[in-house]
């Protein structure tokens, strides 16, 4: 006799997040190869967390001697951005997909998301104030992004405008 076993079936869509999760898990392990070698080449010493935050691959380096990763992070987080972007294009060059990896170094970024929640909140209060727009300083696609979100979740709508590297976001009335 013999027994038919059903296996059962994952739908389009859970078949879907299971992919996007393994490459973005992939992205990560890419990542994170990449600045591993990079970190030899400086001999720094850190050790690397990979996450997958949203929909993008999350890497991080950490170090108990975090003093000595802020060359890695430049001042204003310049050095940081051109090393994310270094690190998106091994990525894509293993890959052969665009990568919107971010790339943290000694919580540099969170601290940035903090400060970035904090101004949007107090634009958010101002605008509710007074009923105007307000208009922030320019900021880096990533800070105008978190700004935006900020915006978002407390209900007012915000778009940013003007051109590279002069562009800013305006929060306005609901």
């Amino acid at each position: 006799m013999t027994e038919t076993v059903e296996i059962p079936q994952q739908d389009a869509a859970s078949e879907e997040t299971t992919d996007a999760l393994s490459r973005l898990e992939q992205e990560g392990e890419i990542a994170a190869d990449y600045l591993e070698g990079l970190l030899d080449i400086a001999d720094l010493d850190g050790d690397i967390d990979m996450d997958v935050e949203g929909d993008r691959a999350s890497v991080s380096i950490i170090s108990d001697e975090s003093r000595e990763l802020q060359k890695l992070v430049g001042r204003d987080g310049e050095v940081l951005e051109a090393l994310q972007e270094l690190t998106r294009l091994a990525v894509h060059r293993e890959t052969g997909e665009r990568s919107r990896l971010m790339l943290d170094i000694s919580g540099h970024r969170a601290r940035k998301r903090g400060e970035l929640v904090e101004i949007g909140d107090r634009a958010v209060e101002e605008v509710r104030a007074g009923g105007a727009p307000v208009k922030l300083r320019p900021m880096t696609p990533f800070e105008r992004k978190v700004v935006h979100d900020a915006v978002k979740a407390a209900g007012l709508r915000s778009e940013s405008e003007g051109e590279e590297p002069e562009r800013c976001v305006v929060v306005l009335p609901a």
